[in-house]
């Protein structure tokens, strides 16, 4: 399903931490390679008592599904004891900071593209996982090489990805045909999606969401043959302004007309559950396609996913991973660990329960077991891997170690924007002046 053309990367936005050394861990698993999937069985209950720990981030849906896969690979593997650290976004990095100085990572870490899989890369805090692969601890016969070289760096493989995501449209298809407008297609353009959004407000309150600037700047930057960081991430990836000044401008029309909520009403509504396109009180809404499945859930009532619009027929849209597991070079078992990825990864039973949370699994036989099982709105999401696969283009792997710098940058600037306390020009020049700042350091 995935083109080996694409020899790509992935972006993803957070917060920068200090680092410095970890501590590791292990486990057992695998599925085989024959023609359909197989559930994975090791049961080496011989083997020497192993403590693991493993640490992600996520919802309490997430924990919940990922603390029933554990407990079933402990059902097939009792000799391994697994110790499980979970949080939301910020908090992991936090306390993945604090273990790392204090050299006690988890044995088997979620890791994120961009500046924190660099960060503890070039910090030489994860391990090459290559061996693990020309070993066959870690089955990667039915990962495509293009997703596998997501998890690459400086020559290592330094994470597996768990999924695959992509940024797109959620909206309500019921309030667009009430409109009498078209739904989102490819060709789509920012002054449909303003014009659809006008129309539906005539029957709510608002009739899109204001965007995130961090996520859908990266990939407006992409349609106009830009980058958000040059290629070797020492600057920016773009000469002219007017890109960014535009989509500022965008976004405080849209709160100025009326069609989007303001920021102050957004933090009334930040919550899943509180979402504004859960209630009902607009019809679309931009983020990764796999919260459709997630959103539709708590909506109560059937939503969709369509490509993001675009303004110069150029999509700009890339395919990357929900996030890695990996593994830290002070792991003292970092087989059992491989063991317990491979199992997490391949497993079908394990992909039934985990579903698509993490984005779309990247076994392709999971995959493909799974399109008969999922609900409606998780098979778009599959179905718009698929998309992206064909209409997207490879992902940018310079992300430097002051990404999250920068792009936490262009959020402040635009929270000053929306509420009015610099033009959208202003903010797109004060925007440079930080990144680079930041950026030559």
């Amino acid at each position: 399903m995935f083109k080996k053309r694409w020899g790509i990367a992935l972006v993803s936005v957070m917060t920068t931490a200090a680092m410095l050394t970890g501590c590791g861990g292990a486990n057992t698993g695998g599925a085989g390679s024959s023609a359909e999937p197989q559930s994975s069985n090791s049961g080496k209950d011989s083997n020497q008592e192993v403590k693991l720990s493993v640490s992600w981030w996520g919802s309490q849906a997430r924990h919940d599904d990922t603390l029933k896969v554990i407990s079933m690979y402990k059902e097939q593997n009792s000799h391994v004891t697994i110790e499980p650290e979970f949080s939301g976004f910020a908090g992991y990095w936090e306390k993945m900071a604090a273990q790392a100085a204090g050299n006690n990572l988890p044995d088997v870490m979620n890791q994120n593209f961009g500046d924190y899989l660099t960060q503890y890369t070039e910090r030489g805090l994860l391990a090459d996982l290559n061996p693990f692969i020309e070993s066959g601890l870690i089955d990667v016969s039915h990962i495509d090489d293009a997703v596998l070289d997501l998890g690459r760096l400086d020559g290592k493989l330094v994470g597996i990805p768990l999924g695959l995501n992509g940024y797109g449209t959620i909206y309500d298809a019921e309030m667009f045909k009430n409109a009498g407008v078209p739904e989102p297609e490819l060709g789509w353009t920012w002054a449909d999606a303003t014009e659809a959004a006008r129309k539906m407000k005539q029957n709510t309150p608002y009739g899109v969401h204001n965007m995130e600037i961090h996520n859908v700047a990266e990939i407006v930057l992409r349609q106009h043959g830009a980058r958000i960081f040059n290629q070797d991430g020492t600057g920016l990836g773009y000469e002219d302004d007017s890109i960014i000044e535009n989509l500022l401008a965008l976004k405080l029309n849209w709160i100025k007309e009326g069609l989007a909520p303001t920021l102050d009403v957004n933090m009334q509504h930040d919550t899943p559950e509180n979402k504004l396109i859960v209630l009902g009180k607009l019809g679309m809404e931009f983020g990764w396609s796999s919260g459709i499945a997630g959103t539709s859930e708590s909506a109560k009532r059937p939503l969709k996913l369509g490509p993001l619009p675009s303004d110069t027929g150029e999509y700009g849209g890339f395919l990357r991973p929900g996030m890695f597991f990996s593994i830290p070079e002070s792991s003292k078992n970092k087989e059992e660990a491989a063991k317990f990825i491979n199992y997490f990864v391949n497993d079908l039973e394990a992909g039934k329960v985990l579903r698509a949370d993490r984005g779309v699994p990247v076994n392709s036989q999971i995959q493909e077991a799974l399109k008969s099982e999922v609900d409606d709105a998780t098979l778009q999401a599959f179905e718009y891997v698929e998309f992206l696969t064909k209409h997207g283009g490879p992902i940018d792997k310079n992300h430097p170690k002051s990404a999250t710098e920068v792009m936490n940058a262009l959020k402040e600037i635009d929270e000053q924007v929306l509420y009015e306390r610099m033009t959208p020009a202003e903010g797109a020049k004060e925007f440079r002046k930080k990144a680079e700042q930041i950026l030559s350091r």
